[in-house]
């Protein structure tokens, strides 16, 4: 896993994708040049009545700029992510990261795989199609309707299958609905994604004897592991608590689909 430090970065550029999702580049300092696939960054408001940073997942990064892309859904009028929606560039944000484990690209290699992803679960999946290796890369994202933030880039990175709740855009229905209505095939299963997604692709998984990996998007608080706000449930006992617990936050966001009980 690699290190991690706080820092104060730059905002590059901002920009609304779609109803309420927004697209952030930060200049930092060395936080890009060690970040993978698949992890976050926890970024601080400047409102001191917020003490708790709000973790963000990478959605691009660019280790030669040391830059990195954010994009993310502004929760509520009064929330973190509403103060960062208003941010321009030049203004400055501390940041701690890269945070959390990344997936594992080198599974992937001579397979085809399945990167697939939903809601503000979709952001993490593009750096992933931009770095992973494999035989056949099958991108299966889906959405709320036709807003589909981030196409354009997925489409320069794999073969794009879309589903929305709508049907507005391609398959009618849910990522799962996507791949039944195209037959597709994988051999390997990367997801990011609400819950209901992930238990779906786990199921999927588990019952066609794909290896599968998650990425899970607890709601988190500390983001380091210390207030146990992100726990879900494992098939072992944590050797920290010795319950079936693992924090989302430290032992993941990114977990072997049979690691964990959905």
């Amino acid at each position: 896993m690699s290190c991690k430090r706080k820092e104060t970065a730059t905002v590059v550029s901002q920009e609304l994708l779609a109803n309420g999702i927004y697209s952030m580049w930060l200049q930092t300092e060395e936080v890009a040049e060690m970040a993978v696939p698949g992890q976050f960054i926890s970024m601080y408001t400047n409102d001191g009545s917020k003490l708790l940073p709000r973790p963000i997942s990478l959605c691009e990064i660019d280790q030669e700029k040391k830059q990195l892309r954010v994009v993310y859904r502004v929760t509520g009028e009064a929330t973190g992510t509403k103060q960062f929606s208003k941010m321009k560039a030049g203004d400055t944000i501390d940041i701690l990261g890269p945070l959390g484990n990344g997936f594992p690209l080198e599974m992937a290699k001579g397979k085809k795989a399945f990167l697939m992803g939903g809601g503000i679960g979709v952001p993490p999946i593009l750096e992933l199609a931009k770095q992973l290796e494999c035989e056949k890369k099958q991108i299966v994202v889906g959405y709320r309707d036709a807003e589909t933030f981030l196409q354009t880039e997925f489409e320069e990175n794999g073969e794009v299958y879309i589903s929305t709740e709508d049907g507005s855009v391609g398959t009618k229905g849910n990522v799962m609905d996507a791949i039944r209505e195209h037959a597709l095939e994988a051999d390997i299963i990367y997801a990011c994604g609400p819950i209901p997604m992930l238990r779906a692709i786990k199921q999927y998984a588990e019952s066609n004897g794909i290896v599968c990996y998650i990425s899970m998007e607890e709601r988190m608080a500390c983001g380091i592991g210390a207030c146990l706000a992100c726990v879900c449930q494992s098939k072992e006992k944590d050797h920290h608590s010795n319950v079936n617990n693992k924090r989302v936050c430290k032992d993941g966001p990114v977990f072997l689909s049979t690691e964990v009980e959905l």
